[in-house]
């Protein structure tokens, strides 16, 4: 399958989500920079971690109107998965394929450490491989990474059962130890944490391979995303 890892002025895992899906998993991969227009003939995309345009204003809202942004919308409208980490997730929920936003961390610091997150819902493209329940050690690295949404949001989001991940102890303030989201659709996953720095041992965890090994099965299954997803609940 292949892989589109969109690039974006201040990016900095766009190499580790390439490295962990050509080198760990042995599929293709393309960096997309951010003024391009179209992701060709991606099977599946990530909005990496990182900084996007210096976090200015707010993170990800700059971002959000970067020209590749239109075919990342059209993409996940014809049900192809999206998986936003860290500031990828950022800009998602900037861009409004994700409900929600950031605000700094409770503590007001920068945290970088491993978490462990719990796994919610299993019928995404992204958490297919994993067990209902499953806990996962996965690092963390950011300063905004405490999200916020609405009380009605929150009630929305819990009945439509679209809260992929929580924080076993959550580290940032996050409403509902929130750690990750899907869209209603469930093919557009974002997350704080950082699986593609998860893929091996020799790197603290491999945790971070059931993202991988799901999206690889979702499309190389085939898939009508939407009547498979919503087929799943």
């Amino acid at each position: 399958m292949k892989f589109a890892v969109v690039v974006f002025p201040g990016s900095n895992c766009d190499h580790d989500a390439h490295y962990a899906a050509e080198q760990v998993f042995g599929q293709q991969a393309s960096f997309v920079w951010h003024k391009e227009t179209s992701l060709g003939d991606a099977d599946a995309v990530i909005l990496p971690g990182g900084f996007a345009h210096g976090d200015y204003l707010r993170t990800g809202a700059i971002a959000r109107f970067s020209p590749i942004m239109a075919d990342v919308k059209r993409f996940a409208a014809n049900g192809g998965p999206v998986l936003g980490i860290c500031n990828g997730f950022q800009v998602l929920l900037e861009a409004g394929l994700l409900p929600g936003a950031m605000l700094r961390n409770k503590s007001v610091k920068f945290l970088c450490e491993h978490v462990d997150i719990r796994v919610e819902q299993t019928d995404t493209p992204f958490t297919q491989a994993a067990a209902p329940g499953q806990v996962l050690s996965i690092p963390i690295a950011h300063g905004e990474g405490n999200y916020y949404a609405e009380p009605d949001v929150l009630d929305r989001l819990e009945k439509n059962r679209q809260v992929v991940f929580r924080y076993v102890a959550n580290p940032n303030g996050s409403a509902n130890d929130i750690a990750g989201l899907c869209n209603e659709t469930r093919n557009v996953v974002g997350l704080m944490p950082h699986p593609e720095r998860a893929c091996e041992l020799a790197v603290g965890s491999a945790d971070g391979r059931v993202f991988f090994e799901s999206v690889i099965q979702f499309v190389k299954a085939g898939h009508d995303s939407r009547s498979r997803l919503a087929g799943a609940r």
